[in-house]
């Protein structure tokens, strides 16, 4: 039966939707992704100024928006292909199966049934493709074959996510919450002094956190060291410490949520590398993750302590979460959270100079990134007790060395300091609150921090490829 281009390319789509739900399905069924992997693949040979537009557009949303990107695109990549001369469209189908295929067998991604699903996908592709389906119930079928693998596949995810979940709980609490002060700022809307890890930011470039066996993971401490050593996570919880720390993203422009405060469990690097012994040759610590993303720090500052730094396997009182690195992830407070380590570790190797990072392959400078003080309004609100004022509340950074000073300004007159509350450490993050009286009308209200180390927030706005973002945050109100 010959059908019209618009019919036509409504039955291509449909094959499209079939072919994905084939391929996520046999690609879960093992513990893998297509959509994933094609995601992961995208995102990494993407240009920074895709990169950048995607993360200022979506948010905190990057990984649903790039998974429905991904969706969306393959099937109507799957109507233009049925747009093709009938000799063509099997190849072309074919050839969409292999480069999926290609990108399963890429170190970051590599799963064996990922790429048994990108191959199916192409079959399902080339066959459905020759005649497609004709009319709209041919389309429709087709569609909702495809809609059913898809939920299959998902609920195979929650069932994978389930089983890790509960290998994570098996590993039991990892340091203790303790007591968190009372520092009387409590105000609705203000950020708690210790942000929940199911409130905290989560930013790296998977879309799915890789699944780990607890039992069977070991660190490896490798490269240019005397003494190589393999750890298991109960060995490294023995020799971990609790330090108080705020995580900001690089992305974090003024008045923005990629920032959280946490009370971590870690080993300091410097007692690693006390017992690895670098050799003198090696400067950089590579910190690898399991899918082969990298990130090093400087060798020599690590092993001073100027530059704090920390293997972390623990979080508010519990093992990592896995979108937050579980089982071990490196941190540095004070570097922004694309320079302080890889997430999901399997490997610290001393190395040279001549490691190159997944970022500075990417075009970030090779330079460490230090985050710069920042206050952040988090709640304006009428006063409780005097008619006619305004409380106004929020948060301040300037990790390693703390906050000094917030001060707030009124529709660009002078800056006055608030009130501090309490600082659990340096590199936490402080609350802060004050009290306006302020005449009917609207205000602007803006504000900023001073760290110990005498630097103060920078006043113009800055995007944050290449050097980190600079602003003041502001906001309007209306009395």
């Amino acid at each position: 039966m010959r059908t019209n281009g618009k019919s036509g390319g409504l039955g291509a789509a449909a094959v499209g939707v079939a072919a994905l739900g084939l391929g996520e399905t046999i690609a879960a069924a093992g513990g893998g992704s297509l959509i994933d992997t094609i995601g992961r693949g995208l995102i990494d040979t993407a240009p920074v100024p895709v990169v950048e537009a995607t993360v200022a557009l979506s948010g905190r949303h990057d990984k649903e928006i790039t998974r429905l990107g991904v969706g969306a695109g393959a099937i109507a990549a799957t109507a233009a292909l049925g747009a093709l001369p009938p000799r063509l469209r099997a190849p072309a189908a074919a050839a969409f199966g292999a480069g999926s295929a290609a990108l399963a067998l890429r170190k970051p991604t590599r799963s064996a049934s990922t790429v048994a699903g990108a191959s199916a996908a192409g079959a399902v592709l080339a066959a459905g493709l020759r005649k497609r389906p004709g009319g709209l119930l041919g389309a429709l079928a087709w569609s909702a074959v495809g809609a059913g693998l898809l939920a299959a596949a998902r609920t195979l995810h929650r069932d994978h996510d389930r089983l890790r979940d509960s290998a994570i709980r098996n590993v039991g609490p990892l340091g203790g919450i303790g007591l968190v002060p009372d520092d009387g700022l409590d105000e609705p809307g203000l950020s708690p002094l210790i942000t929940t890890a199911g409130r905290f930011y989560v930013a790296d470039v998977n879309l799915r956190p890789p699944r780990i066996d607890p039992d069977r993971w070991r660190l490896a401490v490798t490269g240019m060291v005397a003494h190589p050593l393999r750890l298991s996570l109960a060995e490294l919880a023995a020799d971990a410490v609790e330090f108080d720390a705020v995580m900001v993203c690089v992305h974090n422009r003024a008045g923005q949520g990629r920032a959280g405060n946490a009370r971590w469990l870690g080993v300091p690097l410097a007692h690693l590398l006390k017992h690895a012994i670098p050799e003198p040759a090696a400067t950089r610590l590579v910190t690898r993750a399991v899918d082969g993303y990298t990130i090093s720090l400087p060798v020599e500052p690590l092993r001073t302590g100027e530059l704090p730094g920390y293997l972390v396997i623990g979080m508010n009182g519990a093992p990592l979460p896995p979108e937050h690195g579980f089982p071990a992830r490196v941190f540095a407070p004070g570097l922004y959270g694309q320079y302080t380590g890889a997430k999901w570790l399997s490997e610290l190797e001393l190395t040279d100079d001549s490691h190159t990072d997944y970022w500075v392959r990417r075009g970030w400078p090779t330079d460490l990134l230090w985050v710069e003080p920042h206050a952040r309004i988090d709640t304006t609100a009428p006063g409780r007790t005097i008619a006619g004022t305004l409380t106004v509340a929020g948060v301040a950074w300037a990790p390693p060395h703390g906050v000094a000073e917030v001060e707030l300004s009124v529709d660009d007159g002078p800056w006055r300091p608030v009130d501090l509350g309490t600082e659990l450490a340096p590199a936490a993050w402080r609350r802060w609150r004050t009290t306006l009286e302020l005449p009917p009308g609207a205000h602007t209200l803006r504000a900023r921090a001073t760290s110990r180390s005498g630097q103060v927030q920078e006043s113009a706005t800055r995007a944050p490829f290449p050097a980190g973002p600079t602003g003041i945050h502001t906001v309007t109100v209306q009395v």
